[in-house]
């Protein structure tokens, strides 16, 4: 099983515009293929019915859903926070939320990591302080894992920025959660991705371009895949992403305070 990358959501069903499994199924079907499940404050037994209607969906497309602490309810993919358990359980895909250089030097056989928060967050206002671009880039360079961006993204800017330091991509919760249309906000932001691993053509000195083979990150798909319609989700039909006229990521002006 392979690190995320690209555009990854995190879930808080609190504030997750007309259900949380209408807002996973519009994201994928604006590209994304990576879905961590928070929800922590559920009963087992309801967080385990939620992963597998949100593994349901993502199966349309071929994507992975990674559970938030060291149960993987049902599933294989694990993403734990930065306090424990060390070391970590012996699953396929095992992620951990990291703040600063101590945290990541304390990683074993992780296979990935979060470093947050890159800008300043809604989600969690006054958590940080922020590392800002500069401080990914060093982190990325001193880090033993793939590093995913998190924290206060909502723009293509940003996406681009923290591609440009080196992450593999960025973890999205209030851009997605809270948007007006999820899959066109996810459609904006994994289309910034792509184009940020994208390689630009060189030119040679005898007028062919060239495209670099080395150093490249793998892209992500940037339109949306058709989701099969399941009894008792209503999920939307899926829209497909264009590499123009692409809106601008829209939030709800309205703040949870979570």
């Amino acid at each position: 099983m392979t690190a995320p990358s690209g555009v990854v959501v995190l879930t808080d069903r609190l504030v997750a515009r007309g259900g949380l499994d209408r807002v996973v199924a519009a994201a994928v079907a604006g590209g994304v293929r990576w879905v961590v499940l928070r929800e922590k404050d559920l009963p087992r037994a309801e967080r385990a019915a939620l992963a597998a209607d949100l593994r349901a969906i993502l199966a349309d497309v071929g994507g992975t859903l990674v559970v938030a602490g060291p149960d993987p309810l049902g599933g294989d993919a694990v993403h734990l926070p930065a306090a424990g358990p060390y070391p970590p359980p012996p699953h396929q895909l095992v992620g951990r939320s990291c703040h600063n250089q101590t945290e990541l030097t304390r990683l074993t056989t992780e296979h990935y990591a979060t470093i947050s928060p890159i800008w300043p967050t809604k989600t969690k206002p006054g958590y940080g302080p922020p590392l800002d671009v500069a401080g990914l880039g060093s982190l990325v360079r001193s880090s033993p894992v793939p590093l995913l961006a998190l924290g206060g993204i909502e723009t293509p800017e940003q996406v681009t920025a923290c591609v440009e330091a080196g992450a593999v991509g960025v973890a999205v919760l209030g851009a997605l959660m809270r948007a007006k249309d999820p899959a066109e906000t996810a459609a904006t932001l994994t289309s910034a991705y792509a184009k940020a691993v994208t390689p630009k053509l060189t030119q040679t000195r005898h007028g062919v371009s060239q495209v670099p083979t080395s150093g490249l990150r793998p892209t992500v798909p940037t339109q949306g895949s058709s989701l099969t319609a399941r009894s008792g989700h209503g999920r939307p039909q899926p829209q497909t992403a264009t590499n123009h006229g692409l809106p601008q990521p829209q939030t709800a002006t309205r703040d949870s305070g979570k």
